[in-house]
């Protein structure tokens, strides 16, 4: 089951620096460095806390995916190789999965 470390303190499914979300999607069309990529499973706390809070269970995600076919982890342009992945943010508080990344990423 893969590690997946998130630092995106407002995302809904961060639980203590921990993704809980049942699944996760990285995406990247092209990449060429991890800020070309996002974590399109990103849900702003603000507005998601409720959803999120109803249909978490208590264990952290067990399934990533992966799209971004030039990164070196990618398996068959759909599943990530790692066993631990890291989902970060530039910035203090994201608003959209755009301002996400998977820290991870690395180009073939």
């Amino acid at each position: 089951m893969p590690t997946i470390g998130c630092n995106v303190n407002n995302c809904s499914h961060n639980n203590n620096g921990a993704c809980y979300a049942n699944k996760i999607s990285v995406n990247g069309k092209k990449a060429r460095t991890n800020n070309n990529t996002s974590c399109s499973s990103f849900l702003n706390q603000a507005t998601y806390s409720t959803l999120t809070n109803n249909t978490l269970d208590d264990s952290p995600c067990n399934s990533l995916g992966c799209n971004v076919k030039s990164c070196a982890h990618n398996v068959a342009g759909t599943v990530c190789s790692l066993h631990d992945v890291a989902i970060t943010s530039n910035i203090e508080k994201a608003n959209l999965y755009s301002e996400t990344y998977c820290n991870s990423f690395r180009c073939k």
